[in-house]
């Protein structure tokens, strides 16, 4: 399903945090929300929720969020947030099974389908053998999992992730992203997702929206938007950018020159101290 979010402006505290954010994401296609710390990101993502009011439209597949009952919403949009509550007692399945109360009656019981589709997602997400352990005797990169389990249990075609590698080693990070790729592309769901590793983003994202203070500063391809030029002026980071075989940009810091030191050139690595010595 398409999201579609129109002249979006939203204030927080009496903050205008997002200003005029205009951005298509096709259906079944990955885009990845970048910017500095405090651009807006995630109160992106909490509107396409429904969680967060302001002026402007979202629609999903041609339909108004916010005319829509929380029920409603919760069938066509799961969201696994940057840092939710794990209950500490709660067991995998059970917090897993949270992400099928959008389909159990009020004051009702979840269904043998439910239960059944729960153990389907822990099953994909190689989490059965952690299906009766408790939250609190999981590793960082398993509750990363968990988190993903309750939100895919959802069943719907739009996965809103907040920070999905957030606080994960390099390895952990990887197999996160891959994990999403593979189910985005099975089940064709619509992914937003919010990441801070901007070479991370451009691995796995088919578009990249640029925020910085608020307003859309850049958008399309990961080529096209992550330039020397663009991180320089909306991140202050000095960077180098090469690209791998299929065009997608790598990206690796470059420090400023100390005093005294020619600065080195695009693409040149810095001179180490000592380095030209005696010459």
């Amino acid at each position: 399903m398409t999201v579609s979010v129109r002249d979006l402006d939203v204030e927080l505290g009496g903050r205008r945090v997002l200003r005029s954010v205009t951005m298509e994401v096709a259906a079944g296609s990955w885009t990845a929300v970048i910017g500095p710390n405090g651009a807006g990101k995630s109160t992106l993502l909490r509107a396409v929720l429904g969680l967060r009011d302001g002026r402007g439209t979202i629609r999903i597949s041609g339909r108004d969020v916010r005319a829509m009952r929380p029920r409603q919403r919760a069938r066509l949009v799961a969201y696994a947030p940057q840092s939710p509550r794990l209950p500490p007692d709660m067991t995998v399945f059970d917090y897993a099974l949270l992400g099928r109360s959008p389909y159990i009656p009020h004051f009702g019981r979840e269904s043998t389908h439910d239960r059944s589709v729960t153990a389907d997602v822990l099953e994909r997400l190689d989490l059965s053998g952690l299906a009766a352990r408790t939250l609190d005797q999981l590793s960082g990169g398993e509750r990363q999992r968990v988190v993903l389990a309750r939100a895919l249990a959802q069943q719907t075609p739009v996965l809103l992730l907040d920070e999905p590698t957030t606080a994960l080693d390099i390895g952990h990070q990887q197999q996160v992203m891959e994990l999403v790729d593979r189910l985005r592309l099975a089940d064709g769901l619509t992914v937003m997702s919010t990441i801070h590793d901007l070479t991370l983003a451009a691995q796995y994202a088919d578009r990249l929206e640029l925020l910085s203070d608020g307003r859309v500063a850049a958008s399309g391809s990961p080529a096209d938007v992550l330039t020397r030029e663009t991180i320089a002026a909306h991140f202050d980071a000095g960077v180098s950018v090469s690209h791998d075989a299929e065009g997608r940009p790598l990206l690796a810091l470059e420090r400023p020159a100390r005093p005294g030191e020619r600065p080195a050139r695009p693409g040149e690595r810095p001179a180490r101290p000592g380095e030209g010595a005696g010459e």
